[in-house]
């Protein structure tokens, strides 16, 4: 045999309901009143294009003097375009011999992501709460957004690969 439920009284009922609507209500106002004076506002962040596959091959004639350097060449990657501006990243061949009182520039970037690797030969550097640091082929290193830092020397034949963010960025020379 199946079990039935007492059936409850029908005045019973109708003060439970109104009580819980009752009790339901004042907490969900409550709530609400909490969460809108503690809830910080969220930035909007416009969406960005959809990014596109880059692929990019040495070529001798895709490196130009047309850098933020003068000492230096630079072969871009096409990074910056398929991520429509979101990341730059280029392959620098610093022309030797090095000239100390060329090169020897206090400076930052603001960025929000700098890394530097070492793809062949060996360039000295000074990084603001680093001191002089000697990398080589092989050697990668990060900056921090706005350290300041400066090439010391490098090798004659000296390559690297530098990824920075965002593409379009701001270099700040440094008066001492």
């Amino acid at each position: 045999m199946a079990k039935q439920k007492a059936a409850r009284p029908a005045a019973k009922t109708a003060v439970r309901k109104k009580w819980m609507g009752h009790k339901t209500a004042a907490k969900s106002t409550a709530r609400k009143a909490i969460k809108s004076r503690g809830r910080v506002s969220k930035a909007v962040h416009k969406a960005r294009p959809k990014q596109r596959i880059a692929i990019s091959h040495h070529r001798e004639e895709d490196f130009k003097a047309d850098g933020l350097r003068a000492y230096a060449q630079y072969r871009d990657l096409g990074i910056a375009d398929a991520t429509h501006g979101l990341a730059q990243a280029h392959v620098i061949r610093l022309i030797g011999p090095c000239n100390p009182e060329g090169v020897s520039k206090l400076h930052y970037h603001d960025v929000q992501f700098q890394m530097v690797y070492v793809l062949k030969g060996w360039v000295k550097t000074y990084m603001e709460g680093q001191g002089e640091t000697l990398m080589r082929e092989g050697s990668a290193w990060t900056q921090p957004p706005k350290i300041r830092h400066m090439i010391l020397d490098y090798s004659d034949d000296v390559e690297l690969l530098e990824i920075i963010l965002p593409a379009e960025f701001k270099t700040v020379e440094v008066t001492t």
